[in-house]
């Protein structure tokens, strides 16, 4: 596993090759001390025997897919399901699990790259995938794209686990998610094509509201339909940082581990029950089965796109 970095005056970001993954990302807090705000791990090992996907880029498909199979252009494709019948992430080897060429290194970004054969845990198409990580002033942007030469079905993310304490949780964190449904799920969290209105439920972060005081909250783990380009905000009173996260992309995966496990956590930070969130702006997972959702299809020859950026402030 190699790692790189890069820099400006406000943000200083760690990735490695391995799953395209950020280790950290660094920024001063309300007294000018350096706050690591993304959980990472010390070793290859580490990453590779956790299951939680933790900085990296997911594909093929970030999220849950049903049924075993999807179809293109009316041709059914098997892919890879667990034991539970889910395909998840990309399937038994999804791009997070793989090693990415750096193609493009400067100061302030960087460009991985992977290569997707025909037939691939069982998707369509020779796909060519590629992220940026660039730091503009207080934002870093993440932008995914890629091209296949034949019709398939994408959805790329990044699975960044934030906490803007640099340890312990993020129930003391004040949350918005500017959302007014999400997506209903089977037992095995399967979408089921429907959206649930958020109101008179846990998951309405509609109003500003510190996550441990959300009435009925029992961790969130929930794909939300987005409103508008402005996703969500996130603020911890203890060291004054705000990240606010905007998007192109219809959906976001908001996940609240209760429990991440026995880790070893880079620079030996120590985090509680609900150490993080992760802010996954997609697709709606399971959408190749749901005509009323938003599209994956990428025609051939054409280019996928998703620009998400992460704005961090002081107040």
């Amino acid at each position: 596993m190699k790692t790189y970095t890069i820099k400006n005056s406000f943000l200083k970001l760690f990735c490695s090759d391995y799953g395209a993954a950020i280790t950290s990302l660094v920024t001063k807090d309300n007294k000018g001390n350096d706050t690591n705000v993304v959980l990472g791990f010390k070793t290859l090992e580490d990453y590779q025997n956790h299951g939680y996907c933790l900085g990296a880029s997911i594909g093929r498909y970030a999220g849950r897919i049903g049924d075993g199979y999807f179809k293109v252009n009316e041709t059914k494709y098997p892919i890879y399901t667990d034991d539970n019948g889910v395909h998840l992430h990309g399937g038994k080897n999804g791009f997070h699990k793989r090693f990415w060429e750096v193609e493009n290194h400067t100061d302030t970004s960087i460009t991985f790259k992977i290569e997707s054969e025909n037939g691939d845990e069982g998707y369509p198409g020779n796909l060519v995938a590629r992220v940026t990580y660039a730091l503009d002033v207080n934002k870093l942007v993440t932008t995914y794209t890629a091209t296949s030469d034949a019709d398939t079905v994408i959805n790329l993310t990044n699975h960044n686990y934030y906490n803007l304490n640099g340890e312990g949780d993020i129930l003391e964190h004040e949350l918005f998610i500017n959302s007014d449904a999400f997506l209903e799920v089977t037992d095995t969290q399967i979408a089921t094509g429907k959206l649930i209105d958020v109101t008179d439920t846990p998951f309405d972060f509609r109003a500003p509201i510190i996550i441990k005081d959300k009435k009925g909250f029992k961790g969130v783990d929930d794909c939300f339909a987005l409103k508008d380009v402005e996703a969500a905000r996130l603020f911890s009173p203890k060291t004054g940082i705000e990240m606010r996260v905007t998007t192109n992309q219809p959906g976001m995966v908001v996940f609240t581990p209760e429990n991440l496990g026995e880790c070893n956590f880079l620079n030996d930070a120590e985090y509680g029950s609900y150490s993080s969130i992760c802010f996954e702006t997609q697709n709606f997972p399971n959408a190749p089965h749901h005509e009323n959702f938003p599209s994956p299809l990428l025609k051939a020859g054409e280019e996928y796109k998703n620009v998400s950026a992460f704005e961090f402030t002081l107040r």
